[in-house]
């Protein structure tokens, strides 16, 4: 992916005000947000890394003791807290490794402590839905961002890539399709209301 010239300046000019800079990618599902946050971490390469909200995800045996595993990716299926904590850890100086979990889509589950954070590194790229929702402890996370920028991109094909991950990670296209329906467009609808708060919008191209 080519990253626009405008994105790295804007990241620049972050980067030459303060030692650290916390950057937040938020958008609906499917918009490019993780692969924006890639091809940032890439141009950036040793200053930079990717701390994903989706660590933070409930695990599936916690998911349906609460009833709510068919809703996975609602903002309830969540450690909002823990997200909250992770990122006021990541605002103070430190001088010891931090460790953040990520997310494996092949399993469908969060994994504790895979992603480590240099007290030296200096751009911190957090993607997920829910950066701008204000609610609950959602609502400190756009505080403790430098700036939050609201990737979007052509509807029809915002579904086209959803369709195509839902197949790349078990699902049939009719599963795919009522899974959709049914949780990521509800969620999408949250995440779209949230978007006049982005200090950024930017369109994705396909």
């Amino acid at each position: 992916m080519n990253i626009a010239k405008p994105y790295i300046q804007r990241i620049e000019a972050l980067l030459a005000r303060q030692p650290r800079v916390l950057l937040g990618l938020t958008g609906a599902p499917g918009a490019g947000k993780s692969t924006l946050a890639e091809a940032l971490s890439q141009h950036f390469a040793s200053q930079a890394q990717i701390v994903p909200m989706d660590g933070f995800h409930l695990a599936q045996v916690e998911l349906e003791r609460l009833g709510r595993a068919a809703r996975k990716g609602a903002p309830d299926t969540f450690d909002s807290d823990g997200y909250v904590a992770l990122l006021k850890r990541l605002r103070e100086p430190q001088h010891t490794i931090i460790y953040a979990p990520s997310f494996r889509r092949d399993l469908e589950e969060p994994i504790a402590c895979a992603i480590p954070i240099a007290p030296e590194t200096r751009l911190i790229i957090t993607e997920g839905n829910y950066l701008l929702l204000e609610q609950e402890a959602w609502k400190e996370v756009a505080t403790l961002l430098d700036e939050v920028w609201y990737v979007e991109v052509e509807p029809n094909l915002r579904l086209e890539r959803l369709v195509a991950r839902h197949q790349r990670f078990g699902r049939s296209l009719a599963e795919a399709q009522a899974w959709i329906a049914s949780t990521d467009e509800p969620n999408a609808r949250v995440i779209e209301a949230t978007k006049s708060r982005a200090n950024w919008i930017i369109q994705e191209a396909r």
